[in-house]
């Protein structure tokens, strides 16, 4: 049976909407007190349970308060990026996979595949939280005018530097200002892809993050607040795990969206039926469920009439270590790290508070 999201649970959603209203005074989800600025840090691919298992190499973010939250589903950069600023969650932004179905245009992929059918002032249907609020976005330069950009980070200044450690001297200096700040650090999931998030390479990446951290911490203004988290952690899928979906269970499948720890089918006839085969193929090896199931079980939020047809009409969402694939050829299937389904290793993020949050 396919877990389900607790009514009012504390999601990624809740993040960046509580340090605004920090910044304002008012009372929010995460309790945090009010301050005159705030820096929400976002490292790609930090999920809980990572930092927890590698903590000695991360005692500044490993040791600081606040616990951890859920990223939401599917647990991938799209949609975790858009819950984090706009405050709500897959099914209202729109944002609902990796790769998403366009009706009437296919398969496109949510970070790159802007433009046409997928406009970013209306493929994202909500307001982002930087247009109501004074905001500085600080991320890689090649991204300042992406579509990706346009959608999720529309109203707030972009300023952008390509080492790391120049980034976070902009967010240095943007929290001097008393702005919302929104720090972005892709390197850790870019390691974890490639190599493991068990390997060497995401340690010493762990290792940098962590003391720039600190270093970005004794230089805060004390009325101003940071908040760290994740968009989703990380399984290491060995190759030895992947699925190759047989040929005869893909006679009903028109198209594939998501990625290998989280398909979106949609299928000719009978969702019930296709789900069926693939539950007798993978047995406990996934969670498989059609569209309404996943809606039910509350891990989209509201799903807008907008919102419902860029779903899958059926969802096959990895369990333990396994990917899966449709094609056995896939080049994706050299990557390491992986997410993108519910278990906790992917979904459960942490939330550390420092600075006037702490």
């Amino acid at each position: 049976m396919l877990p389900t999201r607790a009514p009012g649970s504390r999601s990624l959603a809740d993040v960046l909407a509580s340090s605004a209203q920090a910044m304002r005074g008012e009372r929010n989800a995460l309790g945090l007190p009010a301050v005159a600025g705030a820096v929400v840090l976002l490292v790609d691919g930090l999920g809980a349970a990572q930092l927890g298992q590698r903590a000695g190499h991360a005692r500044t973010l490993a040791g600081a308060p606040g616990g951890s939250l859920d990223a939401g589903f599917p647990s991938t950069t799209a949609v975790s990026l858009a819950s984090l600023t706009t405050g709500a969650l897959a099914g209202e932004h729109g944002l609902v996979g990796y790769d998403a179905f366009v009706p009437g245009h296919g398969v496109r992929n949510q970070l790159r595949d802007w433009g046409g059918p997928m406009d970013p002032a209306r493929w994202q249907r909500r307001p982002t939280l930087f247009e109501s609020t004074r905001s500085v976005v600080v991320a890689e330069a090649k991204h300042a005018d992406s579509g990706f950009t346009r959608a999720v980070l529309r109203g707030a200044e972009y300023r952008g530097a390509r080492a790391l450690a120049d980034r976070f001297a902009l967010a240095e200096r943007a929290a001097r200002e008393r702005s919302l700040v929104y720090l972005y650090v892709p390197e850790l999931d870019r390691a974890g892809h490639e190599s493991g998030w068990q390997s060497d390479d995401w340690i010493d990446a762990l290792e940098e993050l962590d003391g720039l951290v600190a270093g970005l911490v004794a230089t805060l203004p004390r009325d101003v607040g940071l908040v760290a988290t994740a968009d989703h952690g990380m399984v290491d899928v060995d190759a030895s795990a992947h699925r190759i979906v047989p040929r005869e269970l893909l006679a009903r499948v028109t198209d594939v969206a998501g990625e290998p720890r989280c398909l979106q089918l949609q299928v000719d006839g009978e969702a019930d039926a296709v789900a069926d085969d693939w539950r007798a193929w993978l047995g406990d090896g996934a969670w498989v469920a059609t569209r309404q199931q996943v809606i039910d079980a509350g891990w989209l939020g509201e799903v807008h009439p907008e919102v419902a047809p860029r779903l899958g009409d059926v969802f096959v969402a990895a369990r333990g270590r396994a990917a899966i694939y449709v094609d056995e050829l896939d080049p994706a299937r050299g990557m390491v790290g992986q997410h993108g389904s519910l278990t906790q290793d992917e979904l459960r993020v942490p939330l550390r508070r420092f600075g006037a949050f702490a």
